[in-house]
């Protein structure tokens, strides 16, 4: 009995050590979501400014052309796939690869071929152990990116749309919605969709030199790149709502075994002193 007392005691410790380090990640990750929270809500009125801009050109220039508005057959597409380099964030990363695959799943049913670009560890891992070749990948990233850590991968998935290697450009994120919810998302990057606003909708109106077809064709990659830099700051601000919830739920499950295990162990200590008491009372009376 007291050896497996002390066994019930070994697991209430090493529990108790586990609640202390869910309960610091999840800290951490509280904390860095407000960051990550900030950054994501940022970067946002710049990308709605510039595609006000690229739409007020695209609408109101007749005859303008650019690669990336061009609409082709869709035979070959490409994602753009947003995860994380590390673990112990619920199902953040397996809800966005689940959601990737069925996808290309689906368009190679219907015949067509698929091209991957990936943002994190995990999601590269993913696609390699399931003998998927990826185009170009990125990882080892912080928690707080900046654009210049993906712009080689932004820039030669774009560049592959405008060579014609493939007919569309999706980037898949979690969505940020709160801390609890993340949803996977699936954005068509390119081609272009310059009738999504209206021209009696802009704000304002623009004059262009040295022409309207020359600034486009500086501000589309732009703008396309500024797409792909904030659906990872999404994907990031999603990444830590993930993690501080899962921690968060470990500490709670923590707290539960300890109280199921202080339980056994009470019940077991009792036993043992009853069965000494017993004992005790039975040798007296043999002694009496």
């Amino acid at each position: 009995m007291a050896k497996g007392m002390r066994e019930i005691k070994r697991q209430i410790k090493s529990v108790q050590n586990t609640k202390q380090i869910t309960k610091a990640m999840e800290m951490v990750a509280a904390s860095k979501l407000r960051k990550a929270q900030e950054k994501a809500e940022s970067a946002r009125p710049y990308s709605e400014k510039l595609r006000e801009v690229v739409t007020s050109i695209a609408a109101g220039t007749k005859g303008i052309k650019h690669p990336m508005l061009d609409k082709r057959p869709v035979k070959r597409i490409a994602y753009l796939v947003v995860t994380s380099d590390r673990g112990l964030a619920g199902g953040y990363n397996a809800n966005i690869l689940r959601h990737v695959s069925n996808e290309i799943r689906q368009h190679q049913n219907e015949g067509r071929e698929y091209e991957l670009f990936v943002i994190g560890r995990k999601g590269r891992d993913y696609f390699r152990r399931r003998s998927m070749s990826v185009t170009d990948t990125v990882t080892e990233l912080t928690d707080f990116p900046t654009y210049a850590d993906i712009k080689s991968l932004a820039q030669a998935a774009i560049q592959g749309y405008e060579e014609g290697r493939y007919d569309e450009l999706y980037v898949c994120y979690n969505r940020f919605i709160n801390a609890l919810t993340q949803t996977p998302t699936s954005a068509l990057l390119l081609p272009m969709d310059t009738g999504s606003m209206e021209k009696s909708s802009l704000a304002a109106s623009y004059e262009y030199e040295p022409s309207a077809e020359e600034v486009l064709a500086e501000l589309l990659p732009k703008y396309a790149q500024t797409l792909i830099y904030e659906a990872l700051l999404e994907g990031k601000a999603s990444e830590q709502g993930a993690r501080m919830t899962a921690m968060g739920s470990a500490t709670k499950n923590a707290s539960q075994m300890i109280n199921d295990l202080s339980l056994v162990y009470n019940r077991a200590r009792q036993a043992a002193i009853t069965q000494e008491i017993t004992e005790i009372v039975a040798g007296a009376n043999a002694q009496g």
